[in-house]
Parts: C-alpha cells; sequence; structure tokens
C-alpha cells in the first residue's frame, strides 16, 4: 500500500498528527482567557506545526533534509506534551483530559518514529 502514496496528506502519520492538532485546539478552548496569547498559543502553534513539519519533510528531496523535519516534527510533539502536563498541574484540563490526550500524543509519537526508521533503512 505504500506505493500508493503521492503526497502528503495520504500519510497516516499527517491524517494522525492532524487529528491530534484539532483535539488540542478543542482541549484549550476551555482554558483561561488570559492565556490566549501564552500557554494556549504555545500549545496550538506546537500541535499545528507536527503535521506542518511532516508535510514540509515530505516534499524535500534528501533524505537529510526529509528526517530533519520529521525530527522537528517529533521535537513539537514533545512541546505540546510538556505544555499538556502543564495545563493539568494549572488546572486547565483534568487528570482523564491529560491521559487521553498524552495516550494520543504516544500514538503519533510511534507514528513518527516508524516513519524516520522507515527514512534510514
Amino acid at each position: 500500500m505504500a506505493n500508493n502514496i503521492t503526497s502528503f496528506e495520504d500519510l497516516t502519520v499527517w491524517q494522525e498528527s492532524q487529528s491530534f492538532a484539532v483535539n488540542i485546539y478543542k482541549l484549550t478552548r476551555k482554558f483561561p482567557k488570559d492565556e490566549l496569547f501564552a500557554l494556549t498559543s504555545q500549545l496550538r502553534r506546537a500541535a499545528s506545526s507536527i503535521s506542518a513539519n511532516i508535510a514540509e519533510g515530505f516534499g524535500r528531496a534528501s533524505v537529510k533534509d526529509k528526517l530533519h523535519f520529521y525530527v522537528m516534527a517529533y521535537g513539537s510533539l514533545l512541546e505540546v506534551k510538556n505544555f499538556l502536563y502543564l495545563s493539568e498541574k494549572l488546572g486547565y484540563i483534568n487528570e482523564l483530559e491529560l491521559n487521553e490526550t498524552i495516550l494520543h500524543s504516544v500514538s503519533c509519537q510511534k507514528l513518527i518514529n516508524a516513519f524516520k526508521a522507515g527514512l534510514l533503512r
């Protein structure tokens, strides 16, 4: 099936990271208004950067360039995870929301890692 991939939109890793970003946007809607230009913005920017970097990496010609953007996507995902833990500690999300979102992030992590490993084969 991998032979049918003609654009970044065909990539499961991109689709899952888009879904993750949508969930982050929904989750942050209830954050305090005074966090709009702080934690809310940082979370949303980092979450949307994951799929953006995957898309940009897909368009690069060399394996080195592709890998660079996939590593950046992974870093953005870890940044989101950091902010999720902080959000829970600040009382902006509850433990269940944290755990569910972390599980979704782990799914994205595994996909990104598998995608990076596939490049190096």
